[in-house]
Formats: C-alpha cells, sequence, structure tokens
C-alpha cells in the first residue's frame, strides 16, 4: 500500500511539528501548516503549506493542493489552536471571538474541507488536538476550556454522523507539555485594583509555571501514530502526567462541589 497522506495544522512548532516529524520518521507523507510558511526558510522535516484556520478560502487551497499532489489524503490532525487566559468578567470580546475561531470554528471548516476526499477514498482518519483542560471549566482559563471542550463533543457527534463513511473520528487531549504555547498565548491584563488582581495574578504564573516543566511532546506524536495504526480507536485519549489524566477520572465519580474544592485548592483559589 502506499505512504498514508496526513496533513497536520499548526505543524511549525510545539505539538504539531513533534507529530510530523515523528510520522515523517515513520515512513507517513506529511504536510503541515502554517499561516506563513515564508517564515520558516530552513524548516526541513516536511513540507509546509500556506493555511489560515480562520480563512475557509485558505483551507480549501491548502487541502485541494495536497490532493493534487498526492491524489489522496488519509489522515487530518487539527493541531491549530491558541490559548487564552483572564477573568471570564474581563477577558475583550474581540479576544474570544478570536480563541473561538481559531480552535473551534477553524478545525470544523478543516473536517469539513477533507471530508468529501475521505468519503470519496471510502477511509480516512482526523484526529483532533483537544485539551485535557477541555474536559473541565478551569479558573481564568474558561474559554480556552470552552473551545477545547466545543471541539471534544463535535468529535463525538461527527463520529456518529460519518460512521458508515469509513472514515474513523477521535481527539487526543494533551495536558501540559513544553512547547511554546505560552508565548503566543493571550493573557488578559492583570488590571490593578480589579476584584481578580490578586487571584488571576497568581493563577497566571501558575499557569505558565506548568507549562516550562511540562512533559516532552513526543508522548502525543507516538499517542497519535498509535491511534492512526488502530481500526477501532477510542473517542477520548488523553496524553500527559499521571496526576492530569487521573483528575479526569475523578471528574466522572466525585460530586461537582468535591471536584470544584480540589481544583480551588490545586489553584490555591
Amino acid at each position: 500500500m502506499d505512504k498514508k497522506v496526513v496533513l497536520i495544522t499548526g505543524g511549525s512548532s510545539g505539538i504539531g511539528k513533534s507529530i510530523g516529524t515523528y510520522l515523517t520518521q515513520k515512513g507517513f507523507v506529511v504536510y503541515g501548516t502554517t499561516r506563513n510558511p515564508e517564515n520558516y526558510p530552513d524548516f526541513k522535516e516536511f513540507e509546509l503549506v500556506q493555511l489560515d484556520v480562520k480563512d475557509v478560502e485558505s483551507i480549501q487551497r491548502a487541502v485541494s493542493y495536497v490532493i493534487s499532489k498526492e491524489s489522496r489524503l488519509d489522515v487530518l490532525i487539527n493541531n491549530a489552536g491558541v490559548g487564552i487566559t483572564g477573568p471570564i468578567e474581563e477577558t475583550p470580546h474581540e479576544e474570544i471571538l478570536h480563541v473561538f475561531d481559531t480552535n473551534f470554528h477553524g478545525p470544523v471548516h478543516v473536517m469539513k474541507a477533507v471530508l468529501p476526499q475521505m468519503r470519496k477514498q471510502g477511509s480516512g482518519a482526523i484526529i483532533n488536538i483537544t485539551s485535557i483542560a477541555g474536559y473541565m471549566g478551569l479558573p481564568f482559563r474558561g474559554f480556552y476550556s470552552a473551545t477545547k471542550g466545543a471541539l471534544g463533543l463535535i468529535t463525538e457527534a461527527l463520529r456518529m454522523e460519518t460512521k458508515d463513511f469509513g472514515v474513523t473520528i477521535t481527539n487526543v487531549a494533551p495536558g501540559d507539555f513544553a512547547t511554546n504555547i505560552a508565548s503566543g498565548r493571550y493573557h488578559s491584563p492583570v488590571i490593578k485594583g480589579s476584584a481578580y488582581e490578586e487571584k488571576y495574578g497568581q493563577t497566571l504564573k501558575g499557569i505558565d509555571e506548568d507549562v516550562d516543566s511540562g512533559g516532552d511532546p513526543i508522548q502525543v506524536a507516538e499517542a497519535v501514530y498509535k491511534i492512526i495504526n488502530q481500526k477501532k480507536p477510542k473517542v477520548h485519549n488523553p496524553v500527559g502526567a499521571f496526576l492530569q489524566k487521573f483528575s479526569l477520572r475523578l471528574k466522572k465519580i466525585l460530586p461537582d462541589k468535591v471536584y470544584e474544592k480540589l481544583l480551588l485548592n490545586h489553584y490555591k483559589l
């Protein structure tokens, strides 16, 4: 069988780059995407294609380009995303729209673009990179949790809608990994005199420290590779430190108020 063709959004850095490099080493034909490929003149791991998940026309162009070159598209990895922090009351609305366009609407548009080809082939796999944060409403990360949670639910729905097409749809939910996400994350400013000043300020410091001390993103790449090779992958595939994955189990079994208290204690709120 010919090598499987993979398209990874947000493939120029972080988790996306790790996945693309790993799959290339495993013999896949990999295309990554970035908004500005010209910014990566020395990028040699795999081909980078221009794609902005907020621009539907650029999505269509990128997907058409890959299909025109390879005559097929076997795997979509919806990885492009941005972070956002801030009190819900104080987060600017334009930033809320931006994070939903990038983390939720964008991936949905990319799925819409690849599904006709996968139906035509009678095969394909879509892997949405969500987040462990998407399974719970985290303080001062509420909008990020909401976007990733929404993408996880769309994954569940789309699996059922496409079950007769030979397409598998699943998600991988990373915890904290050592990537450059913190540098691109939008932080609502800590407003002096705000009712949230002290607690948001200390939580913000802890969030960045968690990312800096996170695991190696190669773990996510290994999980993606495993899923691609499974005939019936699970819907939800958390990847991260033991305590992060264990927190998902606790959420299922503990009363809501008890779980909320655990989060409050963790964030020292």
